[in-house]
C-alpha cells in the first residue's frame, strides 16, 4: 500500500462579480494534479511563487478544502473528512511553516509552543511533560534551558529549529516543510538542512518539500515534481529532473540555479541563452492556446512529462 498518494487534486477559489456578487469565474491554484511518496523518502515540490506548492500543502494537512480529488493517507481518504475525523490524523501529519517568526506565538514560552501538540492528543504531568519538551529542543541543537525562553530572544535558525521540534513532538509518519530554509542566512540554511536529514533517518520520516530554490532541492530529494500555473510539467527522480530535463520550464529553473565558480560562469550564460531561445521559438510545442501545460506522459519508468 501506499504511504500517501493523491489523485486529481483540485483546490479552486471562486471569483465573485456583480450586482449579486456571483461567482463568474474560479483562480484554479492546484489544478488537476497527482502524486505518491514512499514511506522514508523526500519527495520535492517546486515552482516559481504562486505556482501552488504551498496551496497542495496546506491542503494535504487540512488547512485548506479540496475542491475535488483524492487525498489517500495510508489508505484513507484525506480530503472526504469532517475537520472532527482530521483530528485523530493530525497526530501523524505535521508541517514546518515558510517564516519562523510569525509561526510561532511571541506570547507564549518555547516550553508551551512545543508542549501545545502534546496537550492535544496526550495526557502528560507537568514534569513529563518538560523532559519531554527538553529532549526535543536538544535533539534541534538547543540548550534545554531555551524552552523557559520567548520566540524573540532566539535568531531565525533558531526560531526554525523550534519550529521543527514542535512538529516532531507527536513522532509523526509525514512532514510537510513549507520552504523552511528561505527565510534564513545560507550558512544557517545549510546548518538547517543537514540537521533535518540527520533526525529523518533517526525517526523515519517522510517529508514533503516544497521550495522555489531547485539548489536546495536537490541536495534534500529523492524525487520531485515541477509545478507551473497549479500543474504538474515534470515529475521524476533528482537524476532525471537535473541531468535530464525535458520540458522548457524545467529548463528553465535548472539554467537559472548560480554556478559558484566563476571559471564556469561563460558556460552558464550560454546555457541560458540556448534555452531562451529555445523558449521563444518552442512555446507552442510546451503549451496549449490558453498557455497551460500538457498532460503528463511518461518517458520512462520514473520520469513524466507534459508534453503534447
Amino acid at each position: 500500500m501506499t504511504f500517501l498518494k493523491v489523485n486529481n487534486l483540485k483546490v479552486y477559489y471562486p471569483i465573485r462579480g456583480g450586482f449579486f456578487r456571483r461567482v463568474v469565474d474560479h483562480v484554479k491554484a492546484v489544478d488537476d494534479i497527482s502524486f505518491e511518496l514512499k514511506q522514508g523518502e523526500t519527495y520535492g515540490l517546486v515552482g516559481e511563487s504562486g505556482c501552488g506548492k504551498t496551496t497542495t500543502g496546506r491542503t494535504l494537512i487540512g488547512l485548506n478544502k479540496a475542491t475535488s480529488g483524492e487525498i489517500l493517507f495510508e489508505g484513507q481518504d484525506l480530503a472526504k473528512m469532517s475537520r472532527k475525523e482530521f483530528h485523530h490524523i493530525r497526530r501523524d501529519v505535521q508541517m514546518i511553516f515558510q517564516d519562523p517568526y510569525s509561526s510561532l506565538n511571541p506570547r507564549k514560552r518555547v516550553l508551551d509552543i512545543i508542549a501545545e501538540p502534546m496537550r492535544n492528543f496526550e495526557k502528560l504531568s507537568k514534569s513529563e511533560e518538560k523532559d519531554k519538551v527538553a529532549y526535543y529542543i536538544e535533539k534541534v541543537g538547543l540548550n534545554a534551558e531555551s524552552i523557559f525562553k520567548y520566540p524573540h530572544e532566539f535568531s531565525g535558525g533558531q526560531r526554525q529549529r523550534i519550529g521543527i521540534a514542535r512538529a516532531l513532538t507527536l513522532k509523526p509518519k509525514l512532514i510537510i516543510a513549507d520552504e523552511p530554509v528561505s527565510a534564513l542566512d545560507v550558512s544557517v540554511q545549510a546548518q538547517v538542512l543537514n540537521f533535518m536529514q540527520d533526525i529523518q533517518k533517526e525517526f523515519n520520516l517522510t517529508y514533503l518539500f516544497i521550495s522555489h530554490d531547485l539548489g536546495i532541492i536537490q541536495h534534500m530529494c529523492d524525487r520531485i515534481g515541477i509545478m507551473y500555473r497549479g500543474q504538474f510539467v515534470e515529475e521524476g527522480t533528482s537524476d532525471d529532473i537535473y541531468n535530464n530535463p525535458q520540458h522548457i520550464y524545467t529548463k528553465r529553473l535548472i539554467s537559472a540555479i548560480p554556478d559558484v565558480n566563476p571559471e564556469n560562469r561563460g558556460k552558464q550564460t550560454d546555457i541560458r541563452q540556448e534555452v531562451n531561445a529555445e523558449y521563444k521559438n518552442s512555446y507552442d510545442k510546451y503549451f496549449n492556446a490558453e498557455g497551460k501545460v500538457h498532460k503528463l506522459k511518461s518517458i520512462s519508468d520514473t520520469h513524466s512529462v507534459a508534453l503534447p
